[in-house]
Formats: C-alpha cells, sequence, structure tokens
C-alpha cells in the first residue's frame, strides 16, 4: 500500500485481466480450459490520506500508456451470447502508433480508446456485509453471483478473502464497470465508505464495445497515471450512494451519439420462433447483437467467430427506446472507419 495527498499523481503499472495467462502463443485448448479465478489483478491500494466514510474522492484519468500486445478471447461459457459460441477464440493484436490491429483479423484497425476495466475503492465493513447478504439473497431466489472464495485469492489470508467480495460485478464502489468512455480526460466520482478510500486499478482496455459483448474487450497490461482530489463530505452533504463520471474539462471531445459512418442494427424482444417477449430489453440486445454478426459475415467475409469478436471491441450497443410497448430497441452501432 502506498499513500497519496488530495492532488497527488500516481502512476500504476497493470497487469492485463487473465494475469498473464494469454499470450501470442496460447493455443485454443489452453483458451478453452483457461482459469478464471485469477481475474481481475488488482495494482493498489492507494490510500488517500484523510479520506474517511461520507467523502467523495475524484479520481481523474490522467494518462493510460498501452503494451504492445493485446488480445481478445471467447471463453466457453463466458459472454451474452455464450450459448450460440461455445468453442474458445483468440484475436492476438498488436498494439503500435495509437491503433491495435491483428492478423487474426485481417482488414480490421481499431483506434485508441484506453480505459480501465476495474477502477475503484474498497468497500467499508457496514457496505461490504450488507453487500454480501444483498447478493447470498440473489442466489437463494435462483439468481447468479460469485460467492467469496479464498481460493486464488490476494491476499491469501483466510481471515481477508474468506470475506471479500468477488471483481466480476461492479458495486457502489464502483469495480469492474467496463466503461470505456473513462478515457484520459475523464473522471470518476466514488463514495468513500473505508478509512482512506483504498484505491485499486486493473483490467485496462485498448478499447472495447459498449457492452463487451463476447466477454473481453482488447486486454492488455498498462502504465496508467491518475490523479485524486477529495471533497471532504461531499457524498454525505449531496447524498451520493454510488459512483458517477463526468468529463468537463476544454479538452473534451464534442458530443457524437454514433460514428460518422456507419452502420446500425436494431433489436426487439421477439424470439426467433415469432413470440413476443414485451419489455424485454435484454432480448432485444441478443437480437441486434446477432443481426450485427449476420451482417458483418455477410458484408465482410469474417467468420461468426470473428465478427463477434468485432463486436466485442467495436460495437456499441445502445438503448434507442423503452417507451413503445411491447416492443422496445437496443441498437448495434457498428463504426465503419475500423476497416481498412
Amino acid at each position: 500500500m502506498i499513500h497519496a495527498r488530495s492532488g497527488d499523481r500516481v502512476t500504476m503499472q497493470t497487469r492485463d485481466a487473465f494475469d498473464g495467462q494469454v499470450t501470442r502463443q496460447s493455443t485454443l485448448d489452453e483458451i478453452a480450459k483457461i482459469d478464471l479465478g485469477p481475474v481481475h489483478p488488482l495494482t493498489g491500494p492507494v490510500a488517500i490520506d484523510g479520506a474517511e466514510e461520507g467523502d467523495l474522492l475524484e479520481v481523474r484519468v490522467v494518462d493510460i500508456v498501452p503494451a504492445s500486445f493485446g488480445y481478445t478471447v471467447q471463453v466457453p461459457g463466458f459472454g451474452f451470447l455464450a450459448d450460440h459460441f461455445p468453442d474458445p477464440h483468440l484475436v492476438r493484436w498488436t498494439i503500435a502508433d495509437g491503433f491495435a490491429e491483428s492478423g487474426d483479423l485481417p482488414g480490421v484497425r481499431i483506434p485508441y480508446l484506453a480505459h480501465p476495466g476495474v477502477i475503484g475503492l474498497a468497500p467499508g465493513r457496514a457496505l461490504r456485509e450488507r453487500i454480501a447478504k444483498r447478493e447470498a439473497s440473489l442466489v437463494a431466489r435462483g439468481g447468479f453471483a460469485m460467492p467469496p472464495d479464498p481460493v486464488g485469492a490476494v491476499p491469501g489470508d483466510p481471515l481477508i478473502a474468506g470475506h471479500a467480495l468477488r471483481t466480476i460485478p461492479p458495486r457502489e464502489v464502483a469495480g469492474n464497470i467496463d466503461i470505456k468512455q473513462l478515457n484520459p480526460g475523464t473522471s470518476i466520482y466514488i463514495p468513500v465508505s473505508a478509512p482512506g478510500g483504498l484505491f485499486s486499478v486493473g483490467d485496462v482496455h485498448f478499447a472495447q464495445g459498449d457492452s463487451e459483448t463476447c466477454g473481453t474487450a482488447i486486454e492488455m497490461r498498462s502504465e496508467s497515471t491518475f490523479e485524486f482530489h477529495l471533497h471532504k463530505g461531499a457524498a454525505a452533504s449531496k447524498g451520493i450512494r454510488s459512483f458517477y463520471l463526468a468529463r468537463t474539462g476544454t479538452d473534451a471531445v464534442p458530443y457524437r451519439s454514433s460514428p460518422g459512418r456507419f452502420v446500425a442494427i436494431p433489436g426487439m424482444p421477439i424470439t426467433a420462433d415469432d413470440e413476443n417477449h414485451g419489455g424485454d430489453a435484454t432480448l432485444a440486445a441478443k437480437n441486434a447483437l446477432l443481426g450485427m454478426i449476420e451482417y458483418i459475415v455477410r458484408e465482410h467475409g469474417y467468420t461468426r467467430q470473428q465478427a463477434y469478436a468485432i463486436c466485442s471491441v467495436a460495437v456499441d450497443l445502445k438503448v434507442s427506446e423503452l417507451v413503445d410497448v411491447p416492443n422496445f430497441i437496443v441498437t448495434a452501432f457498428l463504426p465503419l472507419e475500423i476497416f481498412v
């Protein structure tokens, strides 16, 4: 653990999401058997001097320097369309001069839009116990959540690891948020619930489509710099219970709701056998994504798994409307600039 003061900048080296298990020499058999236990290795914590419960910590992303190698994997049983893609898949990216390119996806060039997939603070004891209780309740009702597990945990002390929260879901103190707009120049504001805040970061992406649909983005190691600003009592006085993002500086890019050149495929909550599931935004999103995969295969000549990987690193899923019952619309946007 290191200490920092409000106003300080800290540069942190981060490991990739699978903690070095994926290399340029990895095989599909190895991807199929990959150990998900090490996901996600985090760098930290950074204790902010004077931070205490009720404060609000602003963390500004100053810079993210990418490694030269990145990867996108499809692990069997994982991802938004896991039932449609049972086989492993691997895309190995070479990162240079602000772009990622791959011999596994010839003709595709992805521009730099680096961001941390996992970023956040440690929950205080009361918040951690509340989260554990509600996630256990979800499991008891038939839902899915990963309970604390000391096997492979860091630190390995069972008194800690046996109660620590898993890093897969985001929570009020942030975590695995996978929000690609958290790139250099953007700030994340996180309510403090533990003494010092205890900031950690990892799972940095070179680029990602909104939704990270196959379960991975362009995963990489990085050297990332953050600037901390502590707003004393702001979370308590303003009633802020969960994290939020903001980009308000003069370097902010102009707002665009879509890429300059794009193809957009809408999806509605209607099954393949023509059954209407009114209000099911998840089904609408799956239909939009499947339609986009079909489009990429048909118009650009890639395999379905290649198209799925393209969607995960470049296609944005956007909620277009949630009011025109029974058919909500989720739209998949493909930026055409990625094809060279």
